[in-house]
């Protein structure tokens, strides 16, 4: 894989196959869960079990860079991930080390200043893969507790593609823990779906409710 010749926004429906869930099964139930279950953490993974065999937009609210692991497990399905273009990098085996396992979990980058005509396609062929796809509303990582500062960017792939919105909620993992056998309780809760077809005022309202509610956060969403 040739990084220098990569366009990371741009992702075909055939590279959403086996290989990228073999890859995400491999990294999330081999290396993070049986390590980090046992030694750091407790998590409480809380699914919807009344979600239609479809895909959605997986939007989670988002405290940690762990948060991409646990919101697989808690949905189930083969994921995508748009991820913000600055985890895409090249120079030092380090950052192409991050790079290459970012796409292979099924990551692409967006602009978040300014979408590109690469990320919007990208999107409909992550839809058209049959997997679900990941964003945070809230942009970066936030660990005050609140919910607020809603992008509604997730709104638009989803009326532009005609897919509900599933809201998750994340807690616990505001502050790392590295105490071996402290097991920190963090929990990963799904929400209901939310219909595309609302309009956006409705959608982050509803979004930004029950994340508050399910998490324990403050909702300052106005």
């Amino acid at each position: 894989m040739n990084l220098e010749k990569i366009n990371f926004a741009q992702r075909r429906a055939g590279d959403f196959n086996i290989l990228t869930r073999l890859y995400q099964y491999y990294a999330l139930y081999i290396l993070f869960l049986p390590f980090f279950s046992l030694v750091f953490y407790k998590f409480n993974f809380v699914r919807n079990k009344n979600l239609e065999k479809k895909p959605y937009i997986i939007a989670p609210n988002h405290i940690s860079y762990m948060d991409v692991f646990i919101v697989n497990h808690v949905i189930g399905r083969p994921m995508a991930y748009m991820a913000k273009q600055e985890l895409f990098k090249t120079g030092t085996w380090l950052k192409e080390w991050v790079t290459r396992n970012v796409l292979r979990l099924g990551g692409f980058a967006v602009n978040r200043e300014k979408v590109g005509l690469s990320t919007i396609k990208s999107v409909k062929e992550v839809f058209k893969a049959g997997y679900n796809l990941c964003i945070f509303p809230q942009g970066g990582i936030r660990k005050n507790k609140v919910i607020e500062n809603i992008n509604p960017g997730f709104i638009y792939f989803a009326k532009t593609n005609k897919v509900d919105i599933v809201p998750v909620a994340l807690s616990g993992l505001e502050n790392y823990n590295w105490k071996p056998f402290r097991r920190q309780k963090v929990d990963i809760k799904a929400g209901i779906p939310i219909s595309y077809e609302l309009d956006e005022q409705e959608i982050v309202k509803q979004w930004a409710e029950q994340v508050s509610k399910l998490s324990g956060y403050e909702n300052k969403n106005n």
